[in-house]
Protein backbone atom coordinates (compact mmCIF):
# COMPACT_ATOMS: atom_id res chain seq x y z
CA UNK A 1 0.00 0.00 0.00
CA UNK A 2 2.73 2.37 0.63
CA UNK A 3 4.31 1.51 -2.83
CA UNK A 4 1.36 2.48 -4.53
CA UNK A 5 0.69 5.66 -2.52
CA UNK A 6 4.42 6.72 -3.01
CA UNK A 7 4.01 5.58 -6.73
CA UNK A 8 0.62 8.02 -6.89
CA UNK A 9 1.45 10.75 -5.07
CA UNK A 10 3.37 13.59 -6.78
CA UNK A 11 6.39 14.80 -4.21
CA UNK A 12 4.36 18.66 -3.58
CA UNK A 13 1.43 16.86 -2.26
CA UNK A 14 3.66 14.46 0.00
CA UNK A 15 5.28 17.32 1.15
CA UNK A 16 2.06 19.40 1.57
CA UNK A 17 0.08 16.56 3.56
CA UNK A 18 0.69 13.98 5.35
CA UNK A 19 -2.50 12.20 4.91
CA UNK A 20 -1.44 10.58 1.85
CA UNK A 21 1.64 8.28 3.25
CA UNK A 22 -0.66 6.77 5.99
CA UNK A 23 -3.09 4.21 5.98
CA UNK A 24 -7.05 4.73 4.79
CA UNK A 25 -8.29 3.05 8.76
CA UNK A 26 -6.05 5.66 10.49
CA UNK A 27 -7.21 8.60 8.30
CA UNK A 28 -10.73 8.04 9.29
CA UNK A 29 -10.54 7.36 12.79
CA UNK A 30 -7.89 10.36 13.86
CA UNK A 31 -8.26 13.93 12.48
CA UNK A 32 -5.83 15.38 10.53
CA UNK A 33 -2.82 16.78 12.00
CA UNK A 34 -0.78 20.23 11.87
CA UNK A 35 2.45 19.97 9.75
CA UNK A 36 5.23 21.06 12.09
CA UNK A 37 8.97 20.54 10.98
CA UNK A 38 9.42 17.21 12.86
CA UNK A 39 6.29 15.58 10.63
CA UNK A 40 7.99 16.63 7.90
CA UNK A 41 11.56 15.45 8.38
CA UNK A 42 10.50 11.84 7.95
CA UNK A 43 10.16 12.71 4.08
CA UNK A 44 13.15 12.26 1.96
CA UNK A 45 12.36 15.59 -0.09
CA UNK A 46 14.37 18.59 1.05
CA UNK A 47 12.82 21.80 1.68
CA UNK A 48 13.75 24.62 3.24
CA UNK A 49 12.63 26.18 6.82
CA UNK A 50 11.90 29.51 5.68
CA UNK A 51 8.79 28.26 3.64
CA UNK A 52 6.96 27.34 7.28
CA UNK A 53 7.17 30.87 8.02
CA UNK A 54 4.79 33.29 6.49
CA UNK A 55 7.09 35.75 4.92
CA UNK A 56 6.10 39.31 5.99
CA UNK A 57 7.54 42.71 4.70
CA UNK A 58 8.47 45.58 7.40
CA UNK A 59 4.96 47.97 7.55
CA UNK A 60 4.77 51.30 9.37
CA UNK A 61 1.12 52.37 9.93
CA UNK A 62 0.18 55.82 10.78
CA UNK A 63 -1.18 54.19 14.59
CA UNK A 64 2.69 52.86 14.98
CA UNK A 65 4.02 56.62 14.23
CA UNK A 66 1.60 57.90 16.30
CA UNK A 67 2.43 55.60 19.37
CA UNK A 68 6.20 56.34 18.64
CA UNK A 69 5.27 60.53 18.41
CA UNK A 70 3.37 59.50 22.26
CA UNK A 71 6.52 57.46 23.35
CA UNK A 72 8.83 60.70 22.48
CA UNK A 73 6.77 63.05 24.41
CA UNK A 74 6.25 61.00 27.20
CA UNK A 75 10.22 60.86 27.69
CA UNK A 76 10.55 63.46 27.04
CA UNK A 77 8.47 64.50 29.51
CA UNK A 78 9.58 62.32 31.81
CA UNK A 79 13.57 63.91 31.76
CA UNK A 80 11.92 67.16 32.18
CA UNK A 81 11.74 65.99 35.60
CA UNK A 82 14.93 66.44 36.72
CA UNK A 83 14.71 70.11 36.38
CA UNK A 84 12.60 70.79 38.90
CA UNK A 85 14.98 68.48 41.07
CA UNK A 86 17.90 71.32 40.26
CA UNK A 87 15.68 74.04 40.77
CA UNK A 88 14.55 72.53 44.27
CA UNK A 89 18.63 71.71 45.00
CA UNK A 90 19.37 75.52 43.99
CA UNK A 91 16.68 76.90 46.55
CA UNK A 92 18.71 74.41 49.20
CA UNK A 93 21.68 75.69 48.24
CA UNK A 94 20.77 79.40 48.61
CA UNK A 95 18.87 78.59 51.55
CA UNK A 96 21.47 76.88 53.58
CA UNK A 97 23.92 80.02 52.45
CA UNK A 98 21.21 81.63 54.18
CA UNK A 99 21.18 79.73 57.49
CA UNK A 100 24.95 79.60 57.39
CA UNK A 101 25.64 83.34 57.20
CA UNK A 102 23.69 84.24 59.78
CA UNK A 103 25.11 81.73 62.60
CA UNK A 104 29.16 82.96 61.46
CA UNK A 105 28.99 86.15 59.61
CA UNK A 106 32.91 86.08 59.70
CA UNK A 107 32.60 83.04 57.08
CA UNK A 108 30.75 84.85 54.38
CA UNK A 109 33.29 84.49 51.46
CA UNK A 110 34.28 80.75 52.37
CA UNK A 111 30.07 80.02 52.57
CA UNK A 112 29.62 82.09 49.20
CA UNK A 113 32.00 80.18 47.35
CA UNK A 114 30.73 76.87 48.46
CA UNK A 115 27.10 78.42 47.69
CA UNK A 116 28.06 79.06 43.72
CA UNK A 117 30.17 75.85 43.63
CA UNK A 118 26.40 73.97 44.85
CA UNK A 119 24.58 76.02 42.53
CA UNK A 120 26.91 75.05 39.14
CA UNK A 121 26.35 71.32 40.03
CA UNK A 122 22.93 71.30 40.83
CA UNK A 123 22.42 73.86 37.34
CA UNK A 124 24.10 71.43 35.62
CA UNK A 125 22.30 68.58 36.48
CA UNK A 126 19.17 70.39 35.11
CA UNK A 127 20.92 71.57 32.13
CA UNK A 128 21.68 67.57 31.74
CA UNK A 129 18.01 66.51 31.73
CA UNK A 130 16.93 69.50 29.29
CA UNK A 131 19.29 68.17 27.46
CA UNK A 132 18.41 64.80 27.18
CA UNK A 133 14.61 65.81 26.69
CA UNK A 134 15.88 67.74 23.62
CA UNK A 135 17.76 64.60 22.27
CA UNK A 136 14.50 62.54 23.04
CA UNK A 137 12.29 64.67 20.68
CA UNK A 138 14.70 65.76 17.71
CA UNK A 139 17.59 63.23 17.21
CA UNK A 140 15.38 60.17 17.30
Amino acid sequence: MYACSKFVSASSLVRSTQLLSRPLSAVVLNRPETLTHESLSTFPVPHPLTSLVPNRSFQTSALSRDIDTAAKFIGAGAATVGVAGSGAGIGTVFGSLIIGYARNPSLKQQLFSYAILGFALSEAMGLFCLMVAFLILFAM
